[in-house]
């Protein structure tokens, strides 16, 4: 069986590839050729490169043998929304990343729900925004009726993963023990405060393993607490109803599951209801009952970046957030702080 990269078509697939087939040189081939895909200029996947068939038949046969271990991690900062912190594992470690990733995505994918937008084939911020804003037209009756919001987050989420409780929800998937122990070395790589929880946000098994924590709060809105409009994007969710009493009633039990079943809390204490028509913020946009501007903080942001001629990666990531929504005439003002020079190079 040929693994499928993360962006080809996983439909077909129905269980996880062997062990062998993981491990092998030809996916490990396969994952280097992708996660090199825009870093070949970076000095330490350059030196990698350098003896690349080496170096990945040493991994092969650590991985095969069952040798494997994961270093560790450099740490910095990013502030984007908010400041974050980013931990980059070695080229090695994040070529096994890569390998786990596709073997594991197509499985795991086919278990989550439909509205559970982060990081996922077909997915992303886009998507979310879209079904925020036809969630709210359809349950607005086509804006006859008021819409509340129910306006969820995870305290620390990404800080707060409990390792045991993720490798609870793994084994029942993975039979493989050899597999098994390779997820618990990328698991217990890294940890926030103590050696049982947290996961790093660098890393691109951490986007599924953050997705399959959340994958039963997911189904138990849903299924139990029978959420008709249920978004999730990350650890951020909402719940729009017309009825201000069931979103009242929905929040207790919602913290109680985040607390006894997955060890984590949500940053409200109480529920925060908001309608539609008087501005909700969810992923860097206030939504309204028939359009949506982009967050005040983010303006700003982009505002001070177009100014001071930002890196040209900085300028396409905020021109991609701006397509999200009406805002040719912002583009247009953003465009007029620019450097002249710099638009033509």
């Amino acid at each position: 069986m040929d693994l499928s990269s993360k962006n080809d078509t996983y439909n077909s697939y129905t269980i996880i590839p062997s062990f062998d087939e993981i491990v092998s040189f030809k996916n490990l081939f396969a994952s280097w050729r992708e996660f090199r895909k825009g870093k070949s200029r970076k000095e330490d996947v350059a030196e990698f490169e350098l003896r690349l068939i080496p170096h990945l038949l040493s991994l092969h046969r650590d991985l095969a043998s069952g040798s494997y271990r994961h270093g560790g991690y450099v740490h910095f900062k990013v502030n984007d929304s908010k400041p974050r912190d980013i931990h980059k594992a070695s080229v090695r470690d994040r070529v096994v990343h890569h390998a786990v990733y596709r073997a594991l995505y197509p499985y795991f994918d086919q278990r989550f729900i439909f509205d559970s937008y982060s990081c996922r084939n077909d997915k992303g911020t886009h998507r979310a925004l879209d079904r925020f804003s036809s969630s709210a037209r359809k349950e607005g009756l086509n804006h006859t009726r008021t819409v509340w919001v129910l306006k969820c987050d995870a305290k620390k989420f990404f800080a707060s993963i409990n390792h045991e409780v993720l490798v609870a929800m793994l084994r029942p998937h993975i039979r493989d023990t050899r597999l098994m122990a390779i997820l618990r070395e990328i698991i217990d790589s890294f940890s926030s405060d103590d050696d049982t929880r947290g996961i790093p946000l660098g890393n691109l098994t951490s986007q599924l393993l953050a997705n399959v924590y959340l994958n039963p709060l997911d189904h138990y809105i849903k299924r139990t607490l029978h959420a008709q409009h249920y978004i999730r994007y990350a650890d951020d969710f909402v719940i729009l109803s017309a009825q201000k009493e069931y979103l009242k009633e929905v929040f207790p039990p919602i913290a109680d599951f985040l607390s006894n079943n997955l060890r984590l809390s949500l940053h409200e204490t109480t529920p925060v209801l908001r309608t539609v028509a008087s501005g909700i913020d969810f992923l860097g946009w206030v939504h309204f009952i028939d359009h949506r501007v982009i967050r005040r903080k983010t303006l700003v942001k982009m505002r001070r970046a177009f100014s001071l001629n930002a890196f040209p990666e900085t300028i396409a990531s905020y021109l991609g957030m701006l397509s999200h929504g009406n805002t040719a005439r912002l583009r247009d003002e953003l465009f007029n702080l620019l450097d002249y020079d710099i638009i033509e190079a």
